[in-house]
C-alpha cells in the first residue's frame, strides 16, 4: 500500500511539473489550432501529464533491489486468461466479482482507457490510430519489463504477459470509443457555434499570456543554472563545494533578461504574445519602433525582470499588470499605456503568422 501510495504521489508531483514545462508551447499550439484555451482543455491536458506518469509509475516502478531480485517467466499464451478464470472453483453470481484472473483483467482494461480518451479527446485521434497507439505503448511497457528495462538487470522483474498487451490496447479502444460519445453527445445537446473572425481579447487570455512570460523566465533562468552548475562540476572539474553561486544566480536572473529582451525588442512582441496570438499595434513609425518595442518590454515582463534584479519591488509590479488588464481598453494593461499602443489579435489583422 505504501509503494502504491508513493507511486501516486510521485505521479502526480511529476506530471504537475510536467504541465508547467511544457504549458507555454501547449498554449502556443492551442491557439493556432483552436483560436483559443478552455479551462476544460487545460485540465484535460494536465490530467494527461498526471495519467502518463501514473502510467509509468504503475508499470516500471518500484524498482527492484538488485540483490533481491527475482527472475519471472514470460507468459505468451494469447486468452490464457479464459482458462484462469475457468479455474476459479467457486461458483455463484457473485464469484465472477471475485475472481482475482477476472480483476486482473479488468483493471488491465481500464488502465488504459483514459489513454484512448485521451488520445480522441485532446488530439483527435480516430478509433485505427488511438489502438494503435496503445499496442505500442503497452508492447514498450512490456518488453521494457521482459528485458529487465533494456539490460539494467539480468532478468525480467516482472512478468511479460501477452494478455496484457490485448486487455490494453482493448481498453485503449473503449476509451476512444467512450470520448467519441461523449463528443457527440456534447454536441447534440449544446451545439458548436461558428468561431468568430476576431475572437475577443478576454482578460483570461491576456492572463494566460502573462503567465507564459512569467512560466518562460523561470524555465529559462533555471535552465541556465543548471547549466552553470554542470559546467562547472563536469568541464572544470570543480567539487560540489566549490561551486560559484553567485556566478549561477547572476546567470540565472540576466540571461533571461537578455534573452526575453531582444526577443522582445526585435519582434514587438513577448513570449506571452506570440503564445496568444496577440501584439501592440500604434502609430510608431521609422526610429520610433524600437522604442514602442522597448517600451512594452519595460512595462512587461522586463519592468518585472528588472525589479526583481534591483529591488523588492516585484510583487507589486504584478499587482499592478493584473490590476491594469482588467481596466484598461481592448485589455492593453501597462504595455499599452505607457506605449501608447493598442491591442491586437493577429487573426483579425490577417495575420502571415501560420500553424
Amino acid at each position: 500500500m505504501l509503494d502504491q501510495a508513493l507511486s501516486a504521489l510521485i505521479a502526480f508531483l511529476a506530471g504537475t511539473i510536467l504541465a508547467l514545462v511544457l504549458f507555454v508551447p501547449f498554449v502556443f499550439i492551442n491557439y493556432r489550432r483552436h483560436g483559443r484555451l478552455s479551462p476544460t482543455r487545460i485540465l484535460l491536458w494536465v490530467a494527461f501529464l498526471v495519467y502518463a506518469m501514473a502510467l509509468w509509475t504503475y508499470t516500471l516502478l518500484p524498482l527492484p533491489d538488485p540483490e533481491q531480485l527475482r527472475c519471472t517467466t514470460a507468459q505468451l499464451r494469447p486468452f490464457q486468461f479464459v482458462q484462469d478464470i475457468q479455474a476459479y472453483d467457486i461458483a455463484g453470481p457473485s464469484a465472477v466479482l471475485h475472481n482475482p484472473a477476472v480483476i486482473q483483467v479488468a483493471l488491465n482494461v481500464l488502465l488504459f482507457v483514459p489513454l484512448g480518451f485521451f488520445l480522441k479527446a485532446l488530439w483527435g485521434r480516430g478509433i485505427i490510430t488511438t489502438t494503435a497507439v496503445g499496442f505500442g505503448l503497452t508492447l514498450l511497457i512490456e518488453t521494457t519489463q521482459l528485458t529487465g528495462v533494456w539490460g539494467i538487470y539480468p532478468c525480467s522483474y516482472r512478468l511479460f504477459d501477452v494478455d496484457d498487451l490485448l486487455a490494453n490496447t482493448a481498453g485503449a479502444l473503449l476509451g476512444a470509443a467512450l470520448a467519441g460519445l461523449l463528443t457527440a453527445l456534447r454536441r447534440r445537446i449544446y451545439p458548436d457555434r461558428p468561431q468568430s473572425v476576431s475572437p475577443r481579447i478576454t482578460v483570461a487570455r491576456r492572463l494566460t499570456g502573462m503567465v507564459c512570460d512569467g512560466l518562460a523566465m523561470v524555465l529559462l533562468g533555471t535552465a541556465v543554472a543548471v547549466a552553470s552548475n554542470a559546467w562547472q562540476l563536469y568541464v572544470l572539474s570543480r567539487d560540489a563545494a566549490e561551486l560559484d553561486q553567485n556566478l549561477t544566480q547572476q546567470l540565472g536572473l540576466w540571461v533571461p533578461f537578455v534573452v526575453v529582451g531582444v526577443l522582445t525588442v526585435t519582434t514587438g512582441r513577448t513570449v506571452g504574445d506570440h503564445a496568444v496570438r496577440l501584439h501592440f499595434s500604434g502609430t510608431w513609425t521609422g526610429a520610433g519602433v524600437p522604442l514602442q518595442y522597448a517600451l512594452r518590454f519595460v512595462a512587461g515582463i522586463g519592468g518585472f525582470q528588472l525589479l526583481g534584479l534591483l529591488s523588492p519591488a516585484d510583487l507589486l509590479f504584478v499587482v499592478l499588470s493584473v490590476v491594469a488588464v482588467f481596466f484598461t481598453r481592448d485589455r492593453r494593461g501597462l504595455p499599452g499605456l505607457l506605449s501608447a499602443t493598442t491591442l491586437k489579435d493577429d487573426a483579425a489583422q490577417g495575420s502571415s503568422e501560420h500553424v
